[in-house]
């Protein structure tokens, strides 16, 4: 192979197939090849033109899964061969004030995949070795792609509540995130509260691993989490503000409100909810790439496995459509080996 298919896009939703030239990976870098990428509604932000430079082709997608075929100078552990993911943080710098104190989720000069460098709407893609992900011999590619994001992004939350055994944790929105949290809850031990909307996923939810279900739209979530005993933690997945911000309620004292569903619109907490009760309210970025295989092997050895569509890489333009129409259950793949 001298050449390889990817999707680029520019503008908002201008996708188009091209085929690129097969290089050899720079330095501290490795070349994928590419077996499943999940296509996430972060990829919106590359598709719809919200980047500082919406005229300059790149690649979207930040859940590929694949094998190394090349490895660049100075690239150390890693061997062709290997199956591995990269998720939305493309490998920390390593020199940065952040990655000096151990803060590589904050590292100041990181690609993002699928944004500021190309992603994993392709067969090939080239990733730096900080970023990389060992994927575990029990996860496919396709049921791997969707956890190093989505997955990643909920189990880090979660593990951040801290919280004692059997404590209550409650899950916001059952999609594409809330769906792999209420399963990853349950397994690390706690009780899990699912809340959605209506009563058409409360079966769902159940078979996930939430022992509680409450409809948003029949009651107060928060007046019901108080009836359980107060949520030592409640992972906001939805990308509704206006829905996450009367969950503060709901904490137990020293409770935790970890935002992870991105949006630009404001947060509204009562100061009183926050000083009675010494709560908080935070936002949760993913993790890092070591973090990230935690998550892989946890997902591996606990059956945690997300709930996908499978697409072919030539419909990516459809499966970006597809998702972002809201009516995927839950997380759309492209397939790259079909």
């Amino acid at each position: 192979m001298s050449a390889y298919r990817a999707y680029e896009v520019t503008g908002v939703r201008d996708f188009r197939l091209v085929e690129r030239e097969l290089v050899a990976p720079a330095a501290g870098q490795v070349r994928i090849r590419v077996e499943a990428n999940g296509v996430c509604h972060s990829d919106a932000v590359t598709a719809e033109g919200q980047r500082p430079n919406p005229d300059v082709p790149v690649v979207p997608g930040h859940e590929l899964v694949g094998v190394i075929d090349a490895i660049g100078d100075g690239v150390q552990v890693w061997q062709v061969g290997d199956r591995v993911g990269v998720g939305f943080l493309g490998g920390h710098c390593g020199v940065c004030d952040f990655c000096r104190r151990g803060d590589f989720v904050n590292c100041a000069d990181q690609p993002w995949t699928g944004y500021s460098t190309d992603g994993g709407y392709a067969e090939v893609a080239y990733a730096k070795a900080s970023g990389l992900v060992r994927v575990p011999d029990g996860l496919s590619a396709v049921e791997a792609a969707p956890l190093v994001c989505a997955g990643i992004t909920v189990f880090t939350a979660i593990r951040e509540i801290n919280a004692r055994p059997g404590a209550l944790v409650a899950i916001q929105g059952i999609g594409g995130l809330g769906h792999l949290g209420i399963q990853q809850a349950n397994k690390l031990g706690y009780q899990v509260a699912a809340i959605a909307r209506g009563t058409d996923k409360a079966e769902l939810a159940k078979r996930l691993g939430a022992h509680h279900y409450i409809d948003s739209t029949s009651e107060d979530p928060a007046a019901a989490l108080k009836r359980l005993g107060g949520a030592a933690g409640i992972v906001a997945t939805a990308s509704n503000v206006a829905s996450m911000s009367p969950l503060v309620a709901g904490l137990a004292p020293r409770g935790q409100l970890l935002v992870v569903g991105a949006s630009p619109d404001p947060l509204s907490v009562q100061g009183l909810d926050l000083v009675f009760g010494t709560r908080t309210v935070k936002g949760s970025l993913t993790g890092t790439s070591i973090e990230n295989e935690d998550n892989l092997n946890f997902a591996a050895a606990q059956g945690i496995r997300p709930m996908v569509e499978v697409l072919p890489l030539s419909q990516a333009p459809k499966a970006y459509e597809h998702m972002m129409s809201g009516a995927a259950r839950f997380r759309v793949v492209l397939d790259t080996t079909r």
